[in-house]
């Protein structure tokens, strides 16, 4: 729907890790997900072991998905999200997912996201608790996307990070499983 914003995603996660009382969470974030995990790692530190970024924006308070947006594409998404509402998927090959069995899988998969997620600027709440975590950044350049290179430049010397670049598009679930498994079972 048009009114879901970041603050509906945060809390779908946060009330999910208190209903399940989970606790020593490795959190995921793929792409604008990286919004959504600083979100519930403001809030939910304690019950986290680790956050993973794969090719994900990482915000600091104050910050909007949209502020990060490769400027070839701010202004069509602002455009079509100011008239519909939504932020249309971007097309498979624009992500690396070009294997026709993958991109047969995933198409199906697409759906429109509320533009108000890209708009929202992210509120932290209790200072820096998201940073005190172990942090690890998952860089897919090949191809680049261009809106993840500016998170790569800062993190890649950045000692507070575990920085891992692939050799693989966006997609990388889809396009290198096995390498992405790896990762996900060393921040564990």
């Amino acid at each position: 729907r048009p009114d879901i914003d970041l603050d509906t995603h945060i809390q779908d996660v946060v009330a999910y890790l208190q209903m399940e009382d989970l606790s020593d969470v490795v959190l995921v974030g793929h792409s604008y997900a990286g919004m959504v995990i600083t979100g519930v790692a403001d809030r939910e530190a304690p019950r986290l072991r680790s956050l993973v970024y794969l090719d994900a924006f990482v915000p600091e308070n104050g910050n909007a998905m949209i502020d990060f947006v490769a400027p070839e594409r701010r202004a069509g998404l602002i455009k079509s999200g100011t008239e519909t509402g939504f932020m249309n998927p971007l097309p498979l090959k624009v992500f690396g997912v070009t294997d026709p069995k993958d991109v047969a899988w995933a198409q199906p998969r697409l759906v429109k996201q509320s533009f108000r997620t890209t708009t929202q600027p992210i509120r932290l709440v209790n200072g820096n608790a998201h940073l005190r975590l172990p942090r690890t950044y998952v860089y897919c350049s090949s191809p680049a996307t261009g809106s993840f290179d500016q998170f790569a430049a800062r993190i890649r010397t950045d000692p507070g990070w575990k920085f891992i670049e692939l050799k693989t598009g966006h997609d990388a679930m889809i396009t290198a499983p096995q390498d992405v498994t790896r990762i996900l079972l060393e921040a564990a």
